[in-house]
């Protein structure tokens, strides 16, 4: 499965309507960038119930300054329109498919608890 171009526009829409998520913010000329594009598409075809989404920071400044992107490539994940991860940095393929064991084994209850927890300290 593809990844998808993701927009200012189809943001929220894509977050909240998919239980998982992940994006890669990007750029054209951003050497790291070109090289994590093939195992990032590679990987979105093995889980083809997660939405793998691609957001170029250079046509969209207003999403990569909303998440602070200050650099590239950056992986963030939302399970459930929580982010759970959000890194810098090529992963491997293997590396990737980790991460996305992990993300898939969270129980989001105890998740939410947390951060509940953690707001209700603030």
């Amino acid at each position: 499965m593809a990844a998808e171009e993701m927009t200012v526009q189809s943001f929220e829409d894509t977050i909240t309507t998919n239980d998982i998520v992940i994006i890669d913010f990007w750029a054209p000329w951003c050497g790291p960038c070109r090289s994590f594009a093939p195992i990032f598409e590679k990987v979105s075809d093995n889980h083809t119930d997660i939405v793998f989404a691609k957001v170029n920071t250079e046509e969209e400044q207003e999403l990569a300054a909303n998440f602070q992107i200050r650099s590239i490539p950056t992986l963030m994940i939302f399970r459930e329109q929580v982010i759970l991860y959000a890194e810098a940095g090529m992963l491997s393929e293997p590396q990737l498919e980790q991460v996305i064991a992990k993300v898939r084994e969270l129980d989001m209850d105890k998740v939410r608890a947390d951060i509940a927890a953690q707001e209700q300290q603030a």
